[in-house]
């Protein structure tokens, strides 16, 4: 998983295999140390909900994305448009959650198919 963070904007980008986890019901993870003990992670699920949910403990950010979304953007795959979700935060703020699946691994995974036609076999 690729995390990309920069002010108020957060953009995970998986591969084929870690959406397979994820829709497998399992949870992926993505951990930077920074030496010693220090470090910080993301670790993205998904829930029967209709929203995106933050967790925070200050080292770890879980976020929680609805299945059905997901389920619905594998189902485009491969494609450039990802999920996007707006997370409010407690101090009134708003976190910009950007979901994506890397296009060029979805295009090696399952070929490409053209809108209109039918897809390879």
């Amino acid at each position: 998983m690729k995390v990309q963070l920069q002010e108020q904007t957060m953009r995970l980008r998986l591969d084929e295999a870690e959406l397979a986890t994820l829709l497998a019901g399992e949870t992926v993870e993505n951990l930077t140390r920074f030496g010693g003990s220090g470090g910080w992670g993301t670790a993205v699920s998904l829930h029967g909900g209709e929203s995106a949910v933050l967790l925070d403990s200050g080292t770890d950010c879980r976020l929680v994305l609805p299945r059905s979304s997901v389920e619905d953007l594998a189902g485009r795959l491969p494609c450039r448009d990802g999920l996007a979700f707006a997370l409010y935060l407690d101090d009134g703020t708003t976190l910009q959650l950007q979901f994506d699946v890397d296009v060029r691994d979805s295009v090696r995974q399952r070929g490409v198919t053209r809108r209109g036609s039918a897809s390879p076999v």
